[in-house]
């Protein structure tokens, strides 16, 4: 379940249409992700789905729903909310969890800045790599034993060296060389007391797959996903949005683009692509053709340095 080349994932079609992207895959993906699913919720006491409204929470939601038939889903949803996320996302997440009649558990990086476990070093300082402390916060009140997350091997590398479900240490911590074997989906949960997991059931996933899976399941998305027009800067190679967060710099020119975003998260870390896809095919379309990852093409906290999203994990990231 890696990644495909283009030449496996395309079929001759009989029409004159050139080709036809094939889905045979996803019911596979679908299978093992319910499968997973399902064991989450067997081998731990009080799990949680992160859900932050984004593209891969609302498919591992749609996944949860099959996983679990006509009941409710039997763990709450959490969102770890900087203050500075995308309100077409947030109100989209409540929106969401409204129509499932799910528990929406909400904590904020501005709490633990009242609190002071969180210290800006300047005001205009990204709170992203701070949500650590606040999850970590949330796993201790709701004493939780596991989280379920929408983390893709295929985002970054140290994602990539994830397993599948991903042992935390009692002080929230990934040891990237201390993982357990994962040898025929047999998964080792045994937990000491303080710790907790990460589970990933989409870690299988591409970002092509999950597109692939939108389209053919009609799943709802903030707008943001699609194209817009929208006010932005040139800045070291992405397009920065102008925001009262995110404002142009001197010497910057403000251009207005068609542009979406491939992936949504804190406002002051997270950059739009140039685009006209209006739909879900149109981006299975412009995936195909893509050379840099969602993350690479549209994150500015992942470009400080190769090792970047490690230390983060090790700290307790997502």
């Amino acid at each position: 379940m890696n990644a495909r080349t283009d030449t496996q994932l395309l079929q001759t079609a009989a029409q004159p249409a050139p080709h036809q992207l094939s889905n045979a895959h996803l019911d596979a993906l679908e299978e093992e992700t319910i499968f997973i699913l399902r064991e989450a919720a067997a081998a731990f006491e009080r799990p949680a789905l992160l859900f932050s409204g984004g593209k891969d929470s609302l498919v591992m939601l749609r996944c949860a729903e099959k996983a679990f038939g006509a009941s409710r889903i039997p763990f709450p949803l959490l969102m770890i909310d900087t203050g500075h996320n995308f309100p077409e996302v947030t109100d989209f997440r409540d929106q969401r969890a409204a129509e499932l009649q799910a528990e929406l558990i909400v904590r904020s990086v501005e709490d633990s800045m009242a609190r002071g476990t969180v210290r800006l070093a300047h005001p205009g300082e990204s709170r992203n790599a701070h949500q650590s402390v606040t999850l970590l916060e949330a796993i201790e009140e709701f004493r939780f034993d596991a989280l379920l997350g929408g983390a893709r091997r295929d985002e970054e590398k140290a994602r990539a060296k994830e397993r599948i479900f991903s042992h935390r240490d009692s002080f929230g911590q990934w040891q990237p060389k201390a993982q357990r074997p994962e040898l025929w989906t047999l998964f080792n949960t045994r937990l000491q007391p303080g710790e907790h997991f990460r589970v990933f059931p989409i870690s299988n996933w591409t970002e092509l797959d999950v597109w692939q899976y939108i389209a053919r399941e009609h799943i709802a998305l903030p707008s943001l996903y699609y194209a817009h027009r929208r006010e932005v800067v040139e800045r070291r190679g992405l397009l920065v949005p102008v925001t009262p967060l995110t404002p142009p710099r001197p010497g910057e020119q403000v251009q207005t683009r068609s542009v979406r975003f491939r992936t949504v998260g804190d406002i002051t870390c997270t950059c739009p692509v140039e685009s006209s896809a209006a739909t879900p095919a149109d981006i299975v379309r412009e995936t195909l053709a893509a050379e840099v990852s969602e993350r690479g093409a549209t994150r500015m906290d992942d470009q400080t340095s190769e090792a970047s999203m490690e230390k983060r994990k090790r700290d307790g990231y997502f």
